[in-house]
Order: structure tokens, then sequence, then C-alpha cells
């Protein structure tokens, strides 16, 4: 979608200062909105509903964000801040790991994170500082900016992927009222069809002989991976 024609200022880049101490403040804005989306999800949030939640007229709030857009940059900007960055190491792999697993952790415990992900990145400072650290972190094996980005851009994806599956699995689970056991049940008779027809050998094998693991197990698998092949990549 092209931009507007007359984009309004970003919010980093206005004078958020007030000189008073009014009762509403962006901060209590983002907050609010922020436990709004924690229980909720990001749909259930409109400006009309925070400021319901927070008796106050809608007025007040856009004296302090813009849109509704803005308020979401300033949610995630808040949410990424509160995670402390890692003090360098020795062990660039190590870190990158570390990273990624605080990420999957703040995502899991802000399922609307991954969402508006998804949806387009966000430039805060908080933010900004992250992906400085992050590639400070890669810039240790490689002197070129558009591997090291790319290296970064390969691990938040996998991060993303992950924890969007999780998240639609639970989400799922919540929609019907099944648990994974209860739907595993459900399906049963037709997986046995299935097996029992002989059609699907590998299928089969997946079905009768692999171990059912978890997504922690799943998440980490897939870091490994990505790291070990990141490492060869970059010492070639």
């Amino acid at each position: 979608m092209p931009p507007a024609k007359n984009p309004p200022t970003m919010v980093w880049m206005r004078d958020r200062t007030t000189k008073t101490r009014p009762v509403v403040t962006e901060e209590k804005i983002v907050r609010t909105a922020i436990a709004i989306a924690d229980a909720e999800g990001l749909d259930a949030l409109s400006m009309r509903r925070l400021a319901a939640e927070m008796g106050t007229g809608t007025t007040s709030l856009y004296r302090h964000v813009a849109s509704k857009d803005e308020l979401f940059e300033l949610m995630v900007d808040t949410i990424v801040g509160e995670e402390p960055l890692p003090e360098p190491g020795d062990d660039w792999r190590a870190e990158l790991a570390q990273l990624a697993r605080r990420q999957r952790a703040v995502m899991l415990l802000h399922p609307w994170l991954a969402q508006q992900a998804a949806r387009h990145p966000t430039l805060g400072p908080n933010v900004i500082a992250r992906a400085d650290h992050y590639l400070g972190v890669v810039s240790r094996m490689t002197s070129d900016p558009t591997l090291a980005t790319m290296v970064v851009d390969t691990i938040n994806t996998h991060v993303l992927g992950v924890v969007s599956a999780e998240l639609a699995e639970l989400e799922v689970q919540r929609r019907t009222g099944m648990t994974e056991d209860e739907w595993r049940n459900w399906v049963g008779a037709y997986v046995r069809q299935v097996v029992e027809s002989g059609r699907y050998p590998h299928f089969n094998r997946r079905v009768l002989e692999a171990d059912d693991v978890d997504p922690a197990t799943r998440f980490e698998f897939g870091l490994e991976c990505l790291l070990t092949g990141i490492e060869a990549a970059l010492r070639a």
C-alpha cells in the first residue's frame, strides 16, 4: 500500500514530554492497552474500549496517541524494553541462542506480539537497540552488514514461525474447546483407516513409531540446525 501523501510525523520524532502531570498519560494508555491485548488479543483493542477501561473519553487519548497504529508501536517498544539485553560474551552462538529463547518467551507471554510482528516492523528505540545488539553479536563473525542482517532475519523468522504455530494450536483448542488429547481421540478412527490402508508407509512410521515432541524441543532443534548452518556459512 503506498504511503499517504501527507503522513503524520512518526511518534518517535515528536516531543512527547508534558509540562504538567495529567491524569491520562502515555504510559498509562500503553500499559492499559497491553493488559487488554494480553487478555483478549489485538482485535479486542480499540480506542473506545481503551478509553472506557481508563474511565475517560477518546479525545483525551488522542492528545497522547495519534492512532491505533501508533499505539501498537508504543506497545511493542514497551514490551521489548522490559527485557534487558545480555552482556556481551565470548560465544556468539550461545548469545544468539539466548536472544532467540528470550524472544520466544516474550512472544508466548504476550501472544499479540507475534501477530503484530507479522504485520510490519516497528522502529521504536528499544526495538532498534535490540536489533543493534543482535547485529553486534553477528558482526563478531562477519564484517558484511548484509550477511549479518540476513542472519538476524533468519533467526527472527524461525522464532516467529515456531511461536505462531504454538499460538495457532492454542487458539484451535480455545475455539473448539478440545484439548490435544481430545483432538487425537476425535481423529483417531480416521488415522487408523489411513494407517491400515498401507498407502503411506512414511506417514505410518511417523504415526506408529515417532515420539511426540513438545514445542520447546521443536524450537531448540530448529534453532540448533539454524545456528549450525549459519556458523558454516560465516566460516566459508
